[in-house]
């Protein structure tokens, strides 16, 4: 069976950095801060590797909608061996629902069978691409997934939840996205960078008309967290908890 897995990618300040809004609060300074792949994405690219590294997956298409500074992210993707990347260029603000919508045309070109994904963005933390294009497509979809086993066109997805784990069996084509206990994405090596050079990068413009539907008005700092205060025992802490008026 072939299956061509496609996964999208986003292009994300590290987050690791520490970042500061802006004076007048309209965005976040991005000024010389450090650009990843968002590592929810990157762990679905690594699944994807491992899928094909198991005679599973046949070829490995990553996306990433932005602007041109993403092909940086898109060569880290084929050098941990990803096929080729898709750069969909815009300089338009985007939401989830935009997102999804441009998804939407690149796999009724691909034909993807899978889609692995991050389940959501450690910039924005929308966590709803994944269920919008698969609600656009009318394809399954497993969400926050653990653990995926792939036999043949039938996908088992161990999720996890609040309470636990959960089991869901889908067929392909289908949509996962991936959470942080899934794996640990491997160390790029110098051979792996050199190679992804030569791999196939194409550059489209987006053609859907959508437009953000959500608007970011202000950005700020959270406020400081209060001194910790240690306590002796467990009735002076209740007295502390009443103190504040939450008990």
């Amino acid at each position: 069976m072939q299956m061509k897995v496609m996964v999208p990618i986003k292009r994300v300040v590290d987050p690791y950095a520490k970042v500061r809004p802006l004076a007048d609060g309209s965005a976040v300074d991005t000024t010389g801060a450090k650009f990843e792949i968002n590592p929810f994405d990157e762990i679905a690219v690594e699944e994807a590797v491992r899928l094909k590294e198991k005679g599973i997956a046949t070829e490995i298409v990553v996306v990433s909608i932005g602007k041109s500074e993403s092909e940086e992210q898109l060569r880290k993707a084929l050098a941990i061996g990803a096929d080729r990347a898709i750069l969909l260029e815009t300089d338009m603000v985007t939401d989830s629902s935009v997102i999804a919508e441009c998804l939407k045309q690149i796999v009724s070109t691909e034909q993807p069978a899978l889609i692995l994904m991050g389940k959501q963005a450690t910039d924005d933390d929308a966590n709803q691409a994944g269920q919008m294009l698969a609600a656009k497509l009318g394809w399954p979809i497993a969400t926050f997934a653990a653990k995926v086993e792939v036999n043949g066109t039938n996908v088992s997805v161990t999720r996890e939840t609040d309470t636990g784990e959960q089991v869901v069996e889908l067929v392909t084509p289908a949509i996962i996205t991936t959470d942080l206990r899934l794996n640990e994405p491997r160390y790029v090596a110098l051979p792996g960078i050199i190679k992804a050079r030569s791999k196939p990068l194409i550059r489209q413009a987006v053609t859907t008309e959508s437009s953000s539907k959500v608007n970011m008005t202000h950005v700020e700092l959270p406020p400081s967290r209060p001194v910790g205060r240690k306590v002796g025992n467990v009735a002076e802490l209740a007295a502390a908890i009443k103190e504040r008026g939450v008990l």
